[in-house]
């Protein structure tokens, strides 16, 4: 039961770094560059509370990479996730499986 609850946690992390990559498209459509900053994008994304995640976000010309960061279970091991201009989305580390 517990690993179901920490999977549905990762679903934000999912939809986060997905909402990023079609706002970083719309961005690229506009300004021939990804975004560097969060600011510079269209997206609201939960905060505070409930969020689990902290997602930082690089970017230029060719590529951009969003990161979601967030500890699941009180360890020292974060969970990870990964999406780019590819939207390659990838669980880096996986909190879950890792003790």
């Amino acid at each position: 039961m517990e690993d179901y609850l920490q999977g549905s946690k990762q679903t934000e992390a999912k939809v986060s770094l997905c909402a990023i990559y079609t706002a970083q498209k719309i961005y690229f459509v506009t300004n021939q560059t990804y975004a560097d900053t969060m600011s510079k994008l269209d997206v609201q994304l939960e905060s505070g509370g409930s969020a689990r995640y902290t997602i930082t976000l690089s970017g230029n010309s060719t590529s951009f990479t969003a990161t979601a960061k967030g500890n699941l279970d009180d360890d020292t091991v974060l969970d990870i996730w990964k999406n780019d201009q590819n939207k390659t989305l990838q669980n880096t580390i996986n909190d879950i499986t890792s003790e």
